[in-house]
């Protein structure tokens, strides 16, 4: 098993999405990239932390790849919105790929540059590529929130 970290709006739907996936072995929500240890959520949308709402996939390589985890990545969420998805407004909303190896940063790299080029979008694609850092779980009632309050698609 791999490990997977994207942050691409409000962590629910993006769980959702990624849960989906065939070759998926779990997803939680939570938090990264930011400064204080083991946050909470009302910390992280003070926005005084530098935390991303992010969702960690566990995924097994031989069933599902690093790029088509990247390609669901791109397509769940509009990567040209700067620290927002929608009505989420915030730097803890922001695009980013948090890679865990020099392999996934490649893959992300050459993934974004694609995109770029791809025609797919409005505007600039503004989502950051970043290292890996401490991931803090979310609280409870954050995980599998549309599944647990049969929610069909949780599209914010």
């Amino acid at each position: 098993m791999e490990k997977a970290t994207f942050g691409a709006g409000c962590f629910w739907h993006v769980e959702e999405v990624f849960r989906a996936a065939e070759g998926v072995h779990s997803t939680q929500a939570g938090y990264m990239g930011g400064t204080k240890e083991n946050p909470t959520y009302e910390e992280v949308c003070t926005r005084t932390t530098g935390h991303a709402e992010v969702v960690e996939v566990t995924f097994d390589p031989a069933r599902i790849s690093y790029d088509e985890l990247l390609r669901i990545f791109w397509d769940c969420h509009d990567p040209t919105q700067l620290n927002r998805q929608g009505a989420d407004v915030g730097s803890n909303y922001r695009s980013v790929i948090f890679f865990h190896t020099p392999e996934q940063e490649a893959r992300a790299r050459a993934s974004l540059a694609v995109e770029e080029v791809s025609g797919r979008h409005s505007g600039p694609i503004v989502t950051e590529i970043d290292p890996a850092a401490p991931f803090w779980r979310a609280e409870d009632y954050h995980q599998q929130y549309c599944a647990r309050h049969g929610l069909s698609s949780c599209s914010f």
